[in-house]
């Protein structure tokens, strides 16, 4: 299709007082957010809502999706000492909401489900206030390894579904929707507030998300994020459509249909995007 983006996904990706006032707080802790690094266009909003997005147990993927920018190949040992850094940043910060999500780490015995765990327990005990969300990877798609994760430190567990199921083959080869969907399904009868996101313009039709959003919904999922996926480079999968905001009105409506409690959509949302609005939306419904 052709490349020019449509007004509504343009954005202003010079670098933000906002930015570089996070660089120069995490100055000395050899910690990055996916925020800076990632030249989110959010970068502001969520910030000023005292919100951040971590990324844990390394930068080196072993998986290889084609739309994830993220580099794969063979990871670096764990740190042993970055729980501390990462809650000493939290703190830094002052962030009354975080977001800590990882790389997939297939090769520890445990998919770092352990190290995870340990991560959000320290941030915990280090901000007992702050509101702590995990975008957990599948732990090498094994319940016991689920099961190591859990921690009452942890206030919304989240796992994305990614990309809807008949695109799942092509774009997320040792990836399985029938798990993701298991995992959520999970970590909800475990009395967890659980969160998935997805993003649109890989190839699937309105018809594909409406079977995912059917799926979702039976796993219980209180929290949906829908955006628009924009190619990182040539080499990643190709844009197919661009959706305009209209589109994403109409799968948030959608979603509403199927009885998922809150979904954020939009052409520039992203899965940690507004994750404190959308954990106090959902506490405001249940009250």
């Amino acid at each position: 299709m052709e490349n020019t983006k449509p007004d509504w996904i343009k954005t202003n990706l010079k670098d933000s007082e906002t930015a570089k006032h996070v660089r120069q707080a995490l100055q000395g802790l050899d910690l990055n957010t996916i925020c800076v690094e990632g030249r989110c266009p959010n970068i502001g909003t969520c910030f000023n809502h005292g919100t951040a997005t971590f990324l844990v147990m390394g930068s080196v993927c072993t998986r290889h999706c084609l739309y994830c920018n993220v580099e794969g190949g063979i990871p670096m040992p764990l740190d042993s000492n970055e729980p501390k850094r990462v809650a000493q940043a939290v703190k830094r910060l002052n962030l009354k909401y975080v977001v800590l999500t990882s790389v997939t780490r297939d090769d520890l015995r445990d998919g770092g489900s352990s190290f995870f765990r340990s991560i959000v327990e320290e941030v915990k005990m280090e901000n007992p206030q702050t509101k702590v969300e995990a975008l957990i990877p599948d732990f090498n798609k094994n319940k016991s390894n689920w099961d190591k994760f859990i921690t009452p430190s942890v206030d919304v567990v989240a796992h994305n579904v990614e990309v809807v199921r008949n695109m799942f083959p092509k774009l997320r080869p040792k990836g399985d929707l029938d798990v993701s969907l298991e995992m959520l399904k999970f970590y909800k009868s475990m009395g967890f507030t659980t969160k998935t996101g997805f993003m649109v313009g890989v190839g699937e039709t309105m018809e594909d998300i409406a079977r995912l959003l059917e799926e979702i919904a039976k796993t219980g999922a209180d929290i949906v994020t829908v955006g628009q996926y924009l190619q990182p480079s040539k080499k990643h999968w190709p844009v197919s459509k661009y959706y305009t905001p209209k589109e994403f009105a109409d799968i948030s409506n959608m979603a509403k249909e199927v009885g998922i409690p809150i979904t954020i959509a939009g052409p520039l949302v992203r899965s940690s995007y507004m994750a404190d609005d959308s954990f106090q939306q959902l506490q405001a419904q249940s009250q």
